[in-house]
Formats: structure tokens, C-alpha cells, sequence
């Protein structure tokens, strides 16, 4: 104190400025980036922390389903260099996107704060089991999402791929966990029409018969994420075991189009009884991952549709009356019915109920950033790129596993 007191007044103000500027750069998380005031009300609403602790009760009670999209300045735990396993078609980087800001965005429940994905968590909660997707392209790409972040915890081996790619087998032998998918067009039976030795594009869906591309390896699986439904936007015959009862898109005088929805509820239906009713499988929780919504505009796929936004819509701006909804809402009503029938026999059925968020995320797909040469001027506003809005999936994943298995 003696010497402090012998400083003139200006060395003592600079020495006084000079401290508070490193105790400011010690403690800043990133002193030099900007902040917003309504994107550091975020950053503080949003703790980075993925454990629960006093908050279990909370986000137990909690509709993780229900609430925005809010600004997160972590963003993606992964970026398409360091996770070596994105499929082409969804490396929207590599094919020439340049904007970030789609990345920087988290999902934050109304009622609760839903925990951030942890991989390592993660691998220690599933240690020993075998997880399976079930489903199309968008199951694939919520595979492969969480490929990526299980990824930088420990590398997988490369179990199996099929000869089309579409049977995927990954093995994480640290944990001894198996990761899968168990690609089908349809859940049911289902085969193309061909016409003068082509493929006509037109389907023949058997409702009581389930696809067997996927029930053959269910019974070693400990967790199943069942999803599906752009596949049935097409001309569909609907059949039974006595011959055609309907139809989707058919355009056939004597045939009844029944619509997306019907062919859809009835598939689950058959999918989800055939999973409750499996007596050699092991399930202990399976889950419907609700309608990923398609966000093309100004036209349709085949019609110079695109998907170029840069940003998300708002809660008001969705509409929850669209038939995207509508098809999350049949699937909500066959979850629950699953449920009164596996209640009976121990297995548990539950939602990933993504639709609303998804809805929400016309600027997370590849658009034109996919690079398919088969398929140039095209854009892909149906799945998502990688990294991106998928990844939330995730912690809507472990959460809901979370509260079934505990």
C-alpha cells in the first residue's frame, strides 16, 4: 500500500484500468464478439451445462415439443470436417453453401430447458445396447446426424452397408453399442408396378403384410426410432388380403382414394402392432419420430420448388392447421393406441414429436446444395443438411429416452 500510495495519480489510474482489463479477459468467454441484448438474454437463458440436477422435476413436467427457436452462439458441436461420415448429399458445405447463421440457433422449450445432446452421456446411457432407425431417407439422415456427434466421443467401426447403401451397421466396441438403420419405403410390404420393363412410379402397398427388410433384425434391437411417410406421396394401390380396398393418388373411377393420411395411419398401425406383438424381441422403448415437414416454395419438387431461406420462421408464422400436421396428429393418435396394448405386455412407446420445431426450419434443407448430377436444377427441401436443424433431434432423443427407460 505504501508503494501504491507514492504512484502519481496517473500511473495509479493506469495500473487500476490495466488490472480490470485482464480480470475482463480471464473471465469473458469471447470478450471481443459482439453481443446483441436480445441474443445475450439467450446465451444466459441457455446454459451449456447438460446435467439436470435440481431442474429434473422441472423438464419431467415439461412439453419438450412446445416452444421457439432462440439464438445460441455455441452452435453445431460438429462441423462437416471433423465428422468424416456425412453422406455427400448432405454436406451442403461441401457443395458451395456458404451462410452460418442457419447453424446458430437452438431449440428452447416454453416450460423447461431442454439439456444439450452430450455424447459422452450418451455412450454411457446406451453402453451394452443396440439402437435401431427404422424408416426412409430422412430416418438415414437422423442416423447420421447422431453418428456425427457420438463420433467425436470415439470412432465407429464400419460394420455393414449394403450394396445400395441403405442398410447401415455402425459399432462403437468402447461401449460395445451398436448404431443401425433399417431402411424401408413404406414399414408394410410395398412393390413398384413395371410397365414395358420400366419402373412406372406407381405402387402396390400391402397393408396387412409387414416390410420384411426391417422386421428380420428387430428382435436384437433394445431401442427402435420408427419413422416414415414421404414415400407415400405417389399413385398407391392399397390392398388386404382381399385384393384392392383403396387407393392414394390413383385418379381410377372405381377405386377409392382414400388420401396420404389414411395409407399412412394404416401403415403405422400395421407396424406398430407388429412391434408390440413381437414375442422374441427385446425392445424396452420404442419411438415415433412425428412427420419431418418438406419446405418447398414457389413450386413443387419437379416444378422449380426451392428452399433458400437463411433463417427460421416464428412461431406465428406456421400454420397448425397444414397437412403436415395433420399427419403428425394421426401418428400421435397410433402412438397412443400402441400404448394401451404394449402397457399390457411392458413395452413402452413414446414420441419424438418434431414437427412443430421442424415447421419451423425452411432454412436447415440442402436446396440446391446437395450435388446430385442425376438430378441438376433440382433442389432437396426434404431432408436436412448436416450439420443443422437435425441435430436438435438429438436432444429431443435423449431426453425422451431418458424419461422412458428411468
Amino acid at each position: 500500500m505504501m508503494i501504491l500510495g507514492k504512484l502519481p495519480p496517473f500511473f495509479l489510474s493506469c495500473l487500476v484500468l490495466t488490472i480490470i482489463f485482464i480480470v475482463f479477459i480471464l473471465c469473458s468467454p469471447n470478450p471481443f464478439n459482439p453481443i446483441s441484448k436480445s441474443g445475450l438474454h439467450q446465451t444466459l437463458a441457455l446454459p451449456n451445462s447438460t446435467s439436470h440436477g435440481d431442474d429434473d422435476d422441472e423438464i419431467l413436467k415439461c412439453d419438450l415439443f412446445k416452444g421457439e427457436w432462440v439464438p445460441d452462439l455455441q452452435g453445431s458441436l460438429y462441423t462437416n470436417w471433423s465428422c468424416s461420415t456425412i453422406p455427400t448429399s448432405k454436406n451442403c458445405f461441401h457443395h458451395g453453401r456458404k451462410d452460418t447463421e442457419f447453424l446458430k440457433w437452438r431449440w428452447r422449450p416454453h416450460q423447461c430447458q431442454l439439456p444439450r445432446f452430450d455424447p459422452k452421456t450418451f455412450l454411457e446411457f446406451v453402453q451394452g445396447k443396440k439402437l435401431g432407425f427404422i424408416g426412409d431417407s430422412v430416418a438415414r439422415n437422423h442416423m447420421d446426424s447422431l453418428l456425427c456427434l457420438l463420433s467425436m466421443i470415439e470412432t465407429p467401426v464400419d460394420h455393414y452397408k449394403d450394396s445400395e447403401d441403405r442398410q447401415r451397421v455402425w459399432y462403437f466396441p468402447g461401449h460395445d453399442f451398436t448404431l443401425m438403420i433399417l431402411w424401408t419405403k413404406f414399414l408394410v410390404d410395398g412393390e413398384e408396378r413395371v410397365i414395358n420393363g420400366s419402373s412406372s412410379g406407381i405402387f402396390d402397398l400391402h397393408l396387412h403384410k409387414i416390410d420384411k427388410k426391417w422386421t428380420t433384425d428387430l428382435p436384437v434391437l433394445d431401442y427402435i426410432i420408427i419413422s416414415d411417410a414421404h414415400w407415400f406421396f405417389r399413385t398407391i394401390y392399397l390392398h388386404n388380403d382381399t385384393g384392392v380396398v383403396g387407393c392414394v393418388y390413383c385418379d381410377h373411377p372405381n377405386v377409392t382414394d382414400f388420401g396420404v393420411g389414411f395409407a399412412l395411419r394404416m401403415a403405422f398401425r400395421s407396424a406398430l402392432n407388429h412391434i408390440n406383438r413381437c414375442r422374441e424381441c427385446k425392445a424396452r422403448v420404442t419411438l415415433v419420430r412425428t412427420f419431418s415437414p418438406a419446405h418447398f416454395e414457389n413450386g413443387a419438387w419437379d416444378t422449380g420448388g426451392r428452399c433458400n431461406r437463411t433463417s427460421p420462421l416464428s412461431e406465428r408464422e406456421i400454420k397448425l392447421t397444414s397437412n403436415e400436421w395433420e399427419l403428425r396428429s394421426l401418428q400421435m393418435e397410433e402412438i397412443e393406441k400402441a400404448n394401451i396394448e404394449g402397457n399390457k405386455k411392458g413395452t413402452k412407446f413414446a414420441a419424438l414429436d418434431v414437427t412443430r420445431a421442424m415447421l419451423m426450419r425452411p432454412d436447415g434443407h440442402p436446396g440446391e446444395f446437395w450435388g446430385n448430377k442425376w438430378m441438376n436444377g433440382y433442389n432437396d427441401c426434404v431432408h436436412w443438411c448436416l450439420p443443422g436443424p437435425i441435430d436438435a433431434w438429438n436432444d429431443f432423443l435423449f431426453e425422451v429416452l431418458r424419461r422412458k427407460v428411468t
